[in-house]
Order: C-alpha cells, then structure tokens, then sequence
C-alpha cells in the first residue's frame, strides 16, 4: 500500500494526521482510494480527470509527468505538493 504524505493545507480532511496509506496500482486508483476515506481530496487535487496543473506529484521522490496513468509500487510514498506563488518582484 502506498503512503501518502498530506500537505499541511489538506490535513484538515484527514483530522489532521499528515501520512495515511491507501491501495492503488496507479495515481488513479491511489487517488480514487484515497477519496473514497477521506471524502474531498480528489476535488483539491483533480481538474475533471487529471491532476490540476497546479499540484506536483512526487512518487519514491521523483516527480511524475504521466498524470493518473503512472504505476505506483506497492510501498511507494507520494506527495502532493501545491504550487507556491506569492511575494514581491525586485
């Protein structure tokens, strides 16, 4: 099973533990799964079938351009991780 590290942003629909584990052969499923316990992450983290362009997805520490078809090993952690923007130009 995969372990699936929250952002500090989304703790909030996981009561506030910041790992959970999920099963899934792909980010599809991982995601789809991880939905289905924690009711409101596949809205944060989707854009209609895909993951917003917004999120980076780090899977065993390499980020993944193949969206929801990349595998995901039995034992793989995965992040999320929002785009940061803000502050001020010189």
């Amino acid at each position: 099973m995969a372990t699936i590290a929250i952002p500090s942003l989304m703790r909030k629909l996981t009561d506030g533990a910041d790992q959970v584990i999920v099963e899934g052969t792909t980010l599809r499923e991982v995601v789809n799964n991880l939905e289905a316990v924690h009711p409101g992450f596949k809205d944060r983290l989707c854009d209609g079938d895909r993951i917003r362009p917004s999120i980076a997805v780090y899977i065993d520490g390499v980020m993944t351009r193949e969206g929801m078809h990349q595998p995901v090993g039995e034992t793989a952690n995965i992040h999320f991780v929002p785009a940061v923007s803000g502050g001020l130009s010189s």
